[in-house]
């Protein structure tokens, strides 16, 4: 048995996707991981922004997160899947630590816990 393990898919759909193809390509992906068996898949769609060097003629793009838990093999069909699609322009997955999730929110301070105040003597 293999384990899920967590995983962060950032991609950038061409900017001259209409709404409802971007929807479409967005739902696409999302039905791909639930047909692999991934879970805990939560979407961010970061919007349309503009791209630090041209990526195959375009200046923009549109900026999809995916967060979630699967098997290694998931992402070689993801990133296969992207790969070959037309309206991908750019794909990353990487790996989470289960530990550097944790701790992140853990470094997160409080917004209602006090300052605490240093004397520093200067010589």
């Amino acid at each position: 048995m293999t384990v899920k393990r967590l995983y962060e898919t950032m991609y950038i759909l061409r900017p001259d996707l209409p709404d409802q193809e971007a929807d479409a390509a967005i739902a696409k992906y999302q039905d791909f991981l639930v047909q692999q068996e991934a879970e805990e898949i939560t979407i961010q769609h970061r919007g349309r922004r503009r791209l630090a060097y041209d990526i195959k003629g375009h200046r923009e793009g549109i900026y999809i997160q995916l967060n979630y838990s699967a098997i290694p093999t998931t992402i070689e069909a993801l990133e296969r899947s992207m790969r070959l699609a037309d309206d991908v322009i750019r794909y990353m997955t990487i790996k989470l630590e289960p530990e550097a999730v944790e701790e992140s929110a853990e470094d997160i301070p409080d917004a209602e816990a006090p300052i605490e105040e240093v004397d520093t003597v200067v010589e």
